[in-house]
């Protein structure tokens, strides 16, 4: 997504200037997102200044989030975490990717597992509802088991508020793609995908909400409930999609 960006910090007065203008072009906001795809590298009295804006401007704004790198939720200390969501910060958005150490060191992640999970905990202990993300596929066929196992784990050492799985669509120009053009990485198939993902929702564990999606444009099987309670049924729905493949969703419209 931002190859053909450059990272930088916009003064914080272009950004209330956006708010502004957001504020006379829209009536009724319920939501608003603190973008782009790294927000919490700010300082905590640049977001909090934001927040107090947003609270003082969208009296009716019922919530505010935020993308999360896990190395920037660890930078930050628990009493500026709980600042942020005393100022409304309400969720935080983190890709976690895989639970497997050995898939997050090939894929350039820059944390371990346990880092992760650190991270995700922290989130959670703050009051800010962690919102991560896995992607299906990611350990190709060597690595399925691996990747399903252990991110089954993290999931449910992390007791996040909200999981959501992807599935991996690779880009041309990437290493992995190279990857796959030269054999040394193998996609799974969309029934591989169902066989991984099974093995997932089994190795979740958890003893606290945690509302799971698997509803992204690129996932074959739409999938929604909460764990620990429909742990069963998302299993039961996932072995039906393995015996009926026409429940799966057509490469065509897979698209991003």
């Amino acid at each position: 997504m931002f190859k053909d960006k450059e990272f930088r910090i916009r003064p914080i007065e272009e950004v209330l200037e956006d708010l502004k203008v957001a504020r006379v072009q829209h009536k009724f906001v319920e939501k608003i997102f603190l973008a782009d795809g790294d927000a919490l590298v700010l300082k905590n009295d640049y977001l909090i200044r934001l927040l107090n804006y947003i609270e003082s401007n969208f009296p009716e704004c019922k919530s505010i989030g935020i993308y999360a790198s896990p190395q920037d939720v660890l930078r930050k200390t628990p009493e500026e975490l709980k600042d942020l969501k005393n100022a409304g910060l309400k969720i935080a958005y983190m890709g976690v990717e895989s639970g497997s150490d050995f898939i997050l060191k090939e894929i350039k992640k820059g944390v371990t597992s346990a880092e992760m999970v650190m991270a995700g905990k922290k989130l959670e202990e703050s009051g800010i509802k962690a919102s991560v993300t896995f992607i299906s596929g990611i350990g190709g066929r060597e690595h399925w088991k691996e990747h399903a196992m252990e991110s089954g784990r993290v999931i449910s050492e992390m007791k996040p508020s909200y999981v959501g799985l992807l599935t991996l669509m690779v880009e041309r120009g990437t290493p992995l793609y190279d990857d796959i053009k030269s054999g040394t990485f193998k996609l799974l198939s969309a029934e591989e995908l169902l066989k991984e993902t099974f093995e997932l929702v089994s190795n979740i564990n958890l003893d606290k909400k945690c509302v799971f999606r698997s509803n992204h444009a690129s996932n074959y099987l739409s999938l929604a409930g909460d764990l620990p309670d429909d742990k069963n049924n998302l299993l039961d729905k996932i072995k039906m999609a393995m015996e009926n493949t026409g429940m799966l969703k057509d490469e065509r419209f897979r698209a991003l």
